[in-house]
């Protein structure tokens, strides 16, 4: 079956509006992209060696594509994960005999883009063609041209944020910023979250980890602030403008000063109760949000994933293996304390995302149409799609409007797809906007500037780059 993308794909079918949609889409789709929030790590730009094969490059490390993959009974040891001895070319081969699976979802289109722009395929992947494409891809890698950087300048990007754990010395950054060959711009992003759960089995290590890093003993809940003030000013010093923090729930309230020191001790000696360490993890995201009141680091917050459902997969093959679950998410109660200390601070900006659309209309875009620091993240993970990000701006643009959503987001560890989602979300915006032209609800130039800011200064403006 050809594999060759329409060039009006995702625009509305309306011959009208499809014509805006296009004529918007032509102005913003060759636009710098700015990445603020993603999960690419520095260092294969900082070393520049060239990507291994193509399935370690497009399968391996993508949870979209392995958990749907599993969900048809191809275990993860078949795909590359947990250790695994099988071959590349065999991984690649589950894959393409697999391609109908995909159809419809998010993850098609940003591969069909993907193969066909990048890599120059002309045909979906299949059992009988699999060979030949993997050796396609084989050749493709080992050209000077596919190396990490270079295809940093071919996509365009001009900002790309990493997500880094408070006690890295952030060595790949300093690499890439010292470096006069590399003219791009990569800022880490400050990632607290395995030191906000005393109950977790790793906390006690986490917490080594950042006393070795900042020189500050975290045998006390007050040392640990303090590491983490002093970790958050070494981030903004390497260029970092935000932090990104994942929780079950939105909670974030404050203890005292008593029970928040007895809750740590009862952490590190193994002691703590299921209550109180939902109470720590809500005093710690408080201070999050005053550390980000004082500093001026945006903070992202991303509840309601219910992290290693299926903890059998998780013992084998560890995090990121495809089985993080969404769960129904609330924001206006649990973060009214940290909004009432902190929502009218002209410093503090805080970037709200969810899982569950639900709360798009009912709970976030309220919250930013009435607090100056709050902004709606973009649709991310599970609604990050097409169609989710069309519901996303009829849910949210009537209380929000555009200028206090977040720009788009691409929340990926797979770098050759950062393009093709920035694609995706241009060219559904482009379409919404043709919509609310074509209805009456905006002139067409106002609208042209609205699909260019969404791009631009919007997150520039949000993310402070």
């Amino acid at each position: 079956m050809r594999l060759s993308p329409s060039p009006d794909r995702l625009f509305p079918s309306d011959p009208a509006t499809r014509g805006l949609a296009r004529g918007f889409y032509d102005a913003v789709k060759d636009a710098p992209i700015l990445s603020p929030h993603g999960h690419v790590d520095a260092a294969i730009l900082s070393d520049d060696v060239p990507f291994s094969d193509p399935a370690d490059l497009l399968i391996v490390p993508d949870h979209y594509v392995l958990r749907l993959l599993h969900a048809h009974g191809i275990g993860l040891d078949r795909l590359g994960r947990g250790g695994s001895t099988t071959d590349a070319r065999a991984i690649w081969r589950e894959f393409a005999t697999s391609w109908h699976l995909f159809a419809g979802t998010p993850v098609r289109a940003w591969f069909e883009d993907t193969l066909h722009s990048v890599f120059g395929l002309t045909e979906h992947p299949s059992a009988a063609n699999s060979d030949e494409q993997f050796d396609q891809i084989s050749t493709w890698i080992a050209q000077p041209a596919s190396r990490p950087r270079a295809l940093f300048d071919r996509f365009g990007i001009e900002v790309l944020a990493t997500t880094d754990d408070p006690a890295d010395n952030l060595a790949a950054h300093r690499s890439l910023h010292d470096d006069p060959a590399f003219s791009g711009r990569v800022v880490p992003t400050f990632r607290p979250d395995r030191y906000m759960d005393p109950a977790n089995p790793n906390w006690t290590a986490a917490l080594e980890a950042l006393h070795a890093a900042s020189g500050i003993d975290c045998g006390t809940a007050g040392g640990l602030i303090r590491a983490l003030e002093d970790r958050r000013s070494f981030f903004r010093l390497r260029g970092a403008t935000a932090t990104d923090t994942g929780v079950v729930d939105a909670w974030a309230t404050r203890l005292g000063a008593g029970e928040l020191e007895r809750i740590h001790r009862a952490g590190l000696d193994g002691s703590v109760s299921p209550k109180e360490a939902m109470a720590y993890r809500a005093h710690m995201l408080w201070e999050l949000a005053r550390m980000s009141s004082e500093d001026g680091l945006v903070m992202q917050l991303h509840p309601g994933v219910l992290r290693g459902h299926h903890r059998p997969t998780s013992e084998r093959f560890g995090a990121d293996s495809g089985h993080d679950l969404p769960l129904t998410t609330h924001y206006t109660e649990p973060l009214r304390e940290v909004l009432n200390d902190f929502g009218t601070n002209e410093t503090f900006r805080l970037v709200l995302f969810t899982v569950d659309e639900t709360s798009f209309a009912r709970d976030l875009a309220p919250l930013a149409g009435f607090y100056p620091s709050v902004f709606v993240g973009a649709p991310w993970w599970f609604l990050d799609s097409p169609d989710g990000i069309r519901r996303f701006r009829e849910a949210v643009t009537d209380s929000a409007g555009f200028y206090k959503t977040s720009g788009f987001i691409d929340d990926t560890r797979a770098y050759l797809s950062i393009p093709a989602r920035h694609d995706v979300s241009r060219r559904m915006d482009a379409g919404w906007l043709a919509t609310l032209v074509v209805t009456g609800r905006l002139g067409e130039e106002e609208a042209a500037m609205i699909a260019r800011d969404l791009v631009d200064s919007i997150p520039r403006h949000v993310f402070r780059l």
